[in-house]
């Protein structure tokens, strides 16, 4: 099937197993030659992710969960909790329901139902459109969360409302980044004509108000103020 590896791209971002590392070296080989470029970003993820499951689960959590550098899921990176994301979630579920894929108790937008939907779909003018006009920004504006500064300001905004930061060990911090690079390679060079940008650079500018720091920010400032206003009414 064309595109079938985008299944295999997708394992790479959900819950890791015991087979995680497996997943990986399958995919190694399952793009061979044709993607240079994502093959050496998949090489040295694949040789820096923890050998320990337990490890790498805990690294996979802090990574996408508890005290998160980015998110996986493609509609809220792109438009936060406007209703635009309320329609994406409303027309990916109506093509999750036709193909029949597995969502796996996720959302529609998460990123790995997203990446198992493009083998599927029937319409390629919609596959082109999935692909350029959210996963290829969405990602870019993942990678771009790994950025020293922007993870030194996360650290900061979790230190300053939790009173406690997750200690992870700096080497380890940006190791999903290489995946997501990876990825990016993969989709730009199965949609060139459709794509038509030559940068991660220009895949953020097409989504420049999204901002999933700033997101975070505001979020916590409205439990902040929640939580002022239930101990207010508590004494």
């Amino acid at each position: 099937m064309k595109y079938a590896h985008y299944a295999d791209l997708a394992a790479l971002f959900d819950f890791p197993g015991a087979d995680y590392p497996a997943r990986g070296r399958r995919l190694l080989a399952e793009l061979g030659a044709r993607y240079p470029q994502a093959v050496a970003e998949l090489q040295l993820f694949v040789d820096a992710i923890p050998a320990l499951p337990e490890k790498l689960q805990e690294l996979y959590t802090r990574t996408f969960e508890v005290q998160s550098l980015t998110t996986l899921s493609i509609g809220y990176i792109l438009f936060g909790d406007d209703y635009k994301r309320g329609d994406l979630l409303a027309n990916l579920n109506r093509e999750h329901g036709l193909a029949g894929t597995d969502c796996h108790g996720e959302l529609a937008d998460h990123l790995p139902n997203m990446l198992r939907l493009i083998p599927l779909l029937k319409d390629e003018e919609l596959r082109e459109e999935m692909v350029t006009e959210l996963l290829l920004p969405a990602v870019a504006l993942m990678i771009q969360e790994f950025d020293p500064e922007r993870l030194l300001k996360k650290d900061k905004n979790y230190e300053k409302h939790y009173k406690t930061l997750i200690e992870t060990p700096v080497s380890d911090r940006t190791i999903f980044c290489r995946a997501f690079k990876a990825l990016f390679q993969v989709m730009s060079e199965d949609f060139p004509m459709a794509w038509g940008h030559s940068s991660m650079t220009d895949a953020i500018a097409r989504h420049q108000s999204s901002d999933f720091l700033g997101m975070i920010e505001r979020e916590m400032e409205v439990e902040a103020v929640a939580n002022s206003n239930n101990s207010g009414r508590d004494h």
